[in-house]
């Protein structure tokens, strides 16, 4: 296989299941090994499964992204295992608000639960990433944000679009320290995917049809489409891009 990404090797946090899956997917596809981590064993190995199935070499390693000493040791694992760490999608996230509607009523325990994973989950992984690509001589990583992280445009879920906010200003401020070091660092804006995540919103009937026509293009999101986007943002094509927060967003932000 002739690609950019044959024999290199990516590391996908939040890896078990939707965007993150779709994303290891698409790099084993291309010729890639990847590292799928995320809490869900079995959903893990599965990843792992659909990523040998396209091609590629793959390995689940359990961690919980809020934690730095698991975070920490997935980057080891990820170097021991297979030499080098070349891209990351930091992808780990939870949405935790999106169906409760307390808005600034919501409780310290939902507001530490979606700090900790959607931005120490991605500051940890930044800072433990970084290191190691610089040793493999330099690469690109990019950070799942959300059009949430770049216009509140929905009610109610302050907290999550708060992470997500601060997600792009980590993309930022990191894509500027290492800009002229060798690492890229860009950050997707996805709005409403057709994902687990997002399947209780897409499903409430008095919602579906306000939600699909927030997306002028007419419909909800692909994970493939966001894969595309972040391979992209890691590919030769994009040498001159870092420290953009990318809408795939079927026109929400337009």
């Amino acid at each position: 296989m002739n690609s950019s990404f044959t024999g290199k090797v990516v590391l996908i946090t939040g890896g078990t299941s939707g965007i993150g899956r779709a994303t290891a997917v698409a790099f084993a596809q291309q010729g890639a090994n990847v590292v799928v981590a995320g809490r869900r064993e079995a959903d893990g190995a599965e990843s792992v499964r659909l990523v040998e199935k396209s091609g590629g070499h793959g390995l689940f390693v359990r961690t919980d992204v809020a934690i730095e000493k698991e975070v920490e040791a997935m980057v080891a694992r990820t170097v021991e295992y297979f030499g080098r760490l070349d891209f990351a999608f930091n992808n780990a996230g939870v949405s935790g608000e999106m169906d409760s509607g307390k808005g600034v009523a919501n409780t310290n325990e939902v507001f530490n639960r979606i700090i900790d994973t959607n931005v120490r989950g991605v500051f940890f992984s930044l800072k433990h990433e970084i290191p190691a690509i610089l040793q493999s001589g330099g690469g690109a990583i990019v950070n799942n944000a959300s059009v949430a992280g770049l216009r509140a445009s929905i009610p109610g879920i302050p907290i999550y679009t708060a992470s997500k906010f601060a997600v792009v200003g980590l993309t930022k401020s990191v894509a500027l320290e290492f800009a002229a070091k060798g690492v890229r660092v860009n950050a997707v804006c996805p709005a409403i995917i057709e994902t687990e995540m997002t399947e209780k919103l897409r499903h409430k009937n008095e919602l579906r049809a306000k939600l699909v026509a927030m997306h002028p293009i007419g419909r909800f999101g692909q994970s493939e489409e966001v894969a595309a986007a972040v391979l992209y943002l890691c590919s030769p094509g994009a040498t001159f891009v870092t420290g953009a927060a990318l809408p795939v967003d079927g026109g929400v932000l337009a």
